[in-house]
């Protein structure tokens, strides 16, 4: 491995565990064994390693948002997707649990980032309307925009909902069973639109690999 995909991946590690907040390039250095010369060598500062992490998530999101050329969507890619993209936010979860600061901190990555967004919309968009051509739900083209958008929210909000609702530590106290619960979520979105043919299905499918969260469960226990 190359000196520059080392310190990606270990920066993407102490900003997992840390916080990129209280990660400096001295931090990152030491951590490798390597002079800061060396690091600087290879990027200029902390928001370029940054800016990298964010090339390496954005390519890795948009593989997963495809739509198979070769055959119809089935039940199945939809819990692919879903399960694909949350892993995703947890392996980059520095990301999520300050992407407001890391945005403002970066004009030129927030102008990629709206670009990204744009493109992710289009590609959620294209699944649902493949999820309707396959018969899986039925909804209308103005629908799919509202609800390519609705999901879009839940999921890059969902570290947002965690830390201000549920979680009483630091945000290190999110975990990978508290990230899936957004998976259900997405569900519950899409529900109103399935098809009277594969509503059992879907929802099978949701209970044997989603079921309801129980801390959710517990959570409106509380309220209530």
């Amino acid at each position: 491995m190359s000196t520059k995909e080392r310190i990606l991946d270990a920066s993407l590690q102490l900003f997992n565990e840390q916080g990129e907040r209280k990660v400096t390039t001295n931090h990152i250095a030491a951590h490798l064994a390597i002079s800061p010369g060396n690091l600087y060598y290879h990027f200029k500062n902390k928001q370029a390693i940054i800016f990298a992490l964010f090339e390496r998530y954005e390519s890795r999101v948009l593989d997963i948002l495809q739509v198979p050329e070769e055959r119809a969507l089935q039940p199945l890619d939809k819990l692919r997707y879903l399960q694909d993209i949350f892993t995703g936010l947890w392996d980059y979860r520095f990301m999520h649990r300050d992407m407001e600061h890391l945005l403002l901190a970066d004009a030129e990555l927030h102008a990629r980032y709206r670009a990204f967004f744009r493109l992710c919309l289009q590609r959620v968009q294209q699944i649902f309307r493949g999820l309707a051509e396959a018969g899986i739900i039925r909804i209308s083209e103005a629908d799919i925009a509202s609800l390519a958008l609705n999901t879009w929210i839940v999921v890059t909000s969902w570290f947002s909902f965690l830390r201000c609702n549920l979680l009483n530590a630091d945000v290190d106290a999110i975990s990978p069973e508290l990230l899936r619960g957004g998976i259900y979520q997405v569900f519950t979105l899409e529900r109103p639109y399935l098809t009277e043919e594969y509503r059992e299905a879907m929802n099978q499918l949701q209970q044997q690999f989603i079921p309801r969260p129980s801390w959710l469960e517990a959570d409106e226990e509380t309220v209530g």
